[in-house]
């Protein structure tokens, strides 16, 4: 997700079911909204904060007393659990792998700039947030950002993460649909590429040795007594990526053809979108399809990697709530009884639906960045009309969402009080619970007794 995901979209515009053979999964498709059934029961609505690796980096990454802190807070504060996001955009870990190496610095804003702040000490930082949250009874999520593994920081800060580290794994990186011709993000400079020169570098998801290697992180992460893992990028970084000659022999397979014309026929090189409907490349809806089936695939791996060492832990996934253009990056959110090409013919096939992925999730956060002034309304881009409609798509499954309270319109400037309550009635009154990104901004901008005021209300509401 995380700050840099959710910037970039706005700049740019940005329980697994498996089917038996011979079985049709019953899909209602439905517009759900807590109505004072008792078979419901409020109070054990999920109530989730976020807390991004890098953005507390400072706080926590040599202090447990600060950990155990705020954890209590949290409880108090009416939360039932909390995100501790430990493997962030760079690609190494804040758990004990035999997989992956572990983090030893994040970036952070202090107040002397832009610089690193250095993790000195030794204990494991996963654990120390799985004691802090059991011990208060919360449920505690680990997740990782998933097809990442390096950063290049600007202000000459410099890089790290295995593909900077290990130039072997080059053929790793996913390969960009420039202007200039199809170029391996690891290439790309401020000339080339402004868009892709700086920040997080994305692995090639149609690589099969990717796959792997994050599957291998995930049995380690899955082997610590969490309560549920979350994946967060688990996607392409944006219309440009993946046109490797892994993606295009996988494509044709996919088609049963060969394209002669790669990429043209798929997409134009450097086409940052189409504004739909437009005339498309012959191919577009079918590459739109083998994207959204090649994270699909991945995600049905990763649910049973983490299922076979611990079949009680909860998988899930953070998304953004845009569906009507998440496309972009590769990803069908929805249920597969939801029919994309329905609602969306300009840009999905028939067979689009096939690839969606909501019913292998225990839990799907879904990012309902809206602003201030668009809480309540049945629309995208408001808190609610996101949360609505993603619990319509996908179905069952738990669903939660809620605001970005640190970025976006109105947000930043913090004193939202009013407005944090609101999103709160909003989204566990359109889905099944509460998510919101980031603890910093709670702490920031002192948010705990909003977040407790909007609760309350909530649990107290008739």
């Amino acid at each position: 997700m995380k700050r840099n995901h959710f910037t970039a979209f706005l700049l740019a515009l940005t329980l697994l079911t498996i089917l038996s053979a011979g079985c049709k999964k019953e899909y209602k498709n439905p517009e759900w909204t807590w109505d004072g059934d008792p078979a419901i029961d409020k109070n054990s609505m999920p109530r989730i904060v976020w807390i991004d690796a890098a953005a507390n980096f400072p706080d926590y990454a040599n202090d447990k007393s600060n950990i155990q802190r705020d954890v209590k807070k949290m409880k108090e504060a009416g939360l039932t659990g909390f995100v501790v996001d430990v493997r962030p955009s760079m690609g190494d870990v804040l758990f004990n792998s035999t997989h992956a190496e572990p983090v030893h610095k994040l970036d952070y804003w202090s107040d002397a700039g832009y610089t690193f702040f250095e993790r000195t000490a030794t204990w494991d930082y996963l654990q120390a947030f799985i004691d802090a949250g059991h011990a208060e009874g919360l449920k505690v999520y680990a997740t990782i950002n998933t097809f990442v593994a390096g950063n290049k920081y600007s202000y000459g800060l410099g890089q790290q993460g295995l593909l900077f580290r290990d130039a072997s794994k080059k053929d790793w990186a996913t390969t960009l649909n420039l202007p200039s011709g199809l170029t391996n993000v690891m290439d790309v400079d401020a000339t080339t590429d402004p868009d892709n020169s700086y920040g997080t570098k994305f692995l090639n998801p149609h690589n099969d040795e990717v796959q792997q290697y994050l599957l291998n992180i995930l049995g380690d992460l899955a082997a610590y007594n969490v309560d549920g893992i979350i994946l967060d990028r688990c996607r392409f970084n944006n219309f440009n990526t993946d046109f490797s000659p892994i993606a295009k022999s996988k494509f044709e397979t996919f088609i049963g053809e060969t394209v002669a014309n790669f990429p043209n026929d798929v997409i134009v090189p450097g086409t940052p979108s189409y504004p739909l409907p437009a005339t498309l490349p012959r191919y577009f809806k079918q590459w739109l399809a083998f994207r959204a089936k090649t994270t699909r695939d991945f995600m049905e791996k990763a649910r049973t990697k983490v299922k076979s060492v611990n079949s009680k832990i909860e998988f899930g996934v953070y998304v953004g709530g845009w569906y009507s253009t998440y496309y972009d990056v590769g990803v069908n959110w929805a249920s597969t009884g939801y029919n994309t090409a329905q609602d969306y013919p300009t840009w999905a096939s028939a067979d689009y639906k096939n690839y969606g992925y909501g019913d292998l999730m225990d839990i799907t956060m879904i990012g309902a960045y809206a602003g201030t002034t668009s809480i309540y309304g049945s629309e995208e881009w408001t808190v609610e009309g996101f949360c609505k409609k993603a619990k319509a798509k996908i179905g069952k499954g738990v669903v939660i969402g809620g605001p970005d309270v640190g970025n976006g319109a109105g947000w930043g400037d913090g004193g939202k009080q009013t407005e944090l309550g609101q999103s709160i009635d909003a989204a566990m009154g359109a889905c099944d619970g509460y998510f919101v990104f980031d603890l910093v901004h709670i702490k920031k901008y002192n948010y705990w007794d909003g977040l407790k005021k909007g609760i309350d209300a909530w649990l107290e509401k008739k």
